[in-house]
């Protein structure tokens, strides 16, 4: 053959070979570049038919991408799966036949019918066979690739629409309250992050369905296959969420580990959105409690005294310590017109607000009676009357007053339900003081109220307090007790008012060893000088 003929030759199939290879490259699925394959193939071969054939993989059976004869079919089928490429020649059909397998795992099969010319198959046109079956290879590789590429993007895409749509609903989710319109948001976009066809909603009593919600409505889930199904509770109640038919681009399909790392990341938004609603909730409440605190405090201090009376042959000290913010304990010494002095330590059920209020009205009407010098045992029956009106049923007022004579040392004496308080005597035995009746605000029945008198003799002590002392406990929950505080009382019988407070105060202390204080402390110290 002449030179330049053999390089013309040559130049044209090179030139044939890479417009096969566009033509392949640009098809947009297998059977289309199977059929742009099979032009190539009839154009540079010239030939009477050709039939191609394709296997996706070693366990599928081989089917027909292009082909007219059944006969060709017949053939093809009776070949194993390749593991290279295989070429045949059949002389008496002229025919030539190759099946390989590609880069990706398949197999393509490929049968030559005779040439339109006559001529035989020769040993150039089985390589060039298989040179187009390599471009072919190469070709379909492209495509995977770019059909994987678009598939990624896709994905991508859509994982990003779904993130924004996770987003949107915890937006969603933290605006709405509690109920059935919170349940339906859950589902609505449970289906459309999760391309779901449609879902429901159902709340158990423990195993009893009590409510459903179906979207979209008039759907009846049970006609249909379930095919993602997540329990889950909040906010003291059992739920089951399902959803249905996953709808594709190739039709419905599972749901994946994503739909569900979706559905769950929507509980959680559910969840947080409670906790926050309920963590809002407590913090208003808090505000709230500390302004009422706050208002309680500033009434206590205008209550309590900031300074103590001086009474003329007497030694008065008196102290209050709150456990918490706002203390339920009271306590003052009032000036009367007569020239008498009353003695006051209360203790209140409760603290904070309400306490602060009926020991603010406790303290007004105190007064009022006695400026009108109303007879004591009167004014036990009227404050209890009072007290009990104005508090509910599981408010009371334990009550103390000693109104004393400073020239005589005469006491009139009130004890309503409080701590017993006691007198130290010069012969250093302890008189309790009891008389009295139950405290205010337990019963309103006019039932009377004992008044005792006696006379504080020059040397003697009056301690009045409240159960924050005897009652003061350590890490083992052991009381002070009544008992040490008498043989306190008893053993520093040469102290100052104001040093015995403090010592007790610290005694108190000492023996809680460190543990927070259990109630409120307060307390008064009369004693009567010798001169």
């Amino acid at each position: 053959m002449d030179i330049d003929l053999l390089t013309e030759k040559l130049s044209l199939q090179v030139q044939s070979f890479q417009e096969s290879f566009e033509m392949l490259s640009n098809s947009f699925s297998i059977s289309a570049m199977a059929l742009a394959f099979e032009k190539i193939i009839r154009g540079n071969f010239v030939t009477t038919q050709t039939s191609i054939y394709y296997r996706f993989s070693e366990t599928s059976e081989w089917e027909s991408l292009v082909s007219k004869n059944d006969y060709d079919f017949a053939k093809i089928s009776k070949f194993d799966f390749p593991v290279g490429t295989k070429i045949l020649s059949d002389q008496d059909s002229n025919e030539l036949v190759i099946i390989t397998k590609l880069n990706d795992n398949s197999a393509l099969a490929i049968i030559l019918g005779s040439r339109l010319s006559g001529e035989k198959y020769s040993d150039i046109d089985k390589v060039t066979l298989q040179i187009f079956v390599q471009l072919f290879d190469n070709a379909s590789q492209s495509f995977l690739l770019r059909k994987n590429e678009k598939q990624l993007i896709f994905s991508l895409n859509n994982k990003v629409a779904q993130l924004n749509n996770l987003i949107d609903t915890g937006i969603e989710i933290s605006k709405i309250s509690i109920g059935d319109e919170l349940l339906e948001l859950v589902l609505f976009r449970a289906i459309t992050l999760t391309n779901a066809s449609f879902g429901r909603i159902q709340q158990f009593d423990e195993n009893k369905l009590v409510d459903e919600i179906v979207f979209p409505p008039n759907i009846v889930p049970g006609e249909n296959k379930v095919v993602s199904q997540i329990g889950y509770s909040f906010n003291n109640a059992n739920y089951r969420l399902e959803l249905y038919n996953k709808e594709s681009r190739s039709g419905i399909i599972r749901f994946d580990e994503t739909d569900e790392l979706l559905i769950n990341a929507i509980i959680k938004q559910v969840e947080s959105a409670i906790e926050n609603k309920k963590l809002h909730k407590e913090a208003l409440e808090n505000e709230v409690m500390k302004s009422e605190l706050a208002v309680a405090s500033e009434i206590q201090k205008r209550i309590l005294p900031d300074v103590l009376p001086q009474i003329k042959g007497y030694d008065l000290a008196g102290i209050n310590i709150p456990s918490k913010e706002v203390s339920g304990d009271y306590y003052n010494v009032y000036t009367l017109k007569d020239g008498r002095y009353a003695h006051v330590v209360a203790d209140v059920t409760g603290k904070g607000m309400p306490a602060s209020l009926l020991v603010s009205t406790l303290d007004a009407s105190l007064q009022s009676y006695l400026d009108m010098q109303t007879p004591l045992s009167e004014i036990a029956l009227k404050l209890n009357s009072i007290v009990f009106n104005a508090s509910t049923s599981d408010r009371f007022i334990t009550f103390f007053i000693a109104i004393l004579n400073p020239d005589t040392g005469e006491m009139e004496i009130v004890n309503a339900g409080h701590n017993p308080a006691l007198i130290l005597k010069n012969d250093n035995s302890i008189y309790k003081i009891n008389a009295g009746g139950i405290a205010f605000g337990m019963f309103d029945m006019g039932l009377p109220f004992d008044v005792e008198k006696l006379t504080l003799q020059r040397g003697e002590r009056l301690f009045i307090f409240s159960d924050g002392i005897p009652e003061a406990m350590d890490k083992d929950e052991n009381e002070y007790s009544d008992e040490r505080l008498e043989k306190f009382f008893t053993i520093n019988n040469e102290l100052s008012s104001n040093d015995f407070i403090n010592l007790i105060i610290e005694d108190v202390k000492s023996h809680a060893n460190g543990e927070p204080q259990s109630d409120d402390i307060t307390a008064i110290y009369l004693i009567r000088n010798y001169k």
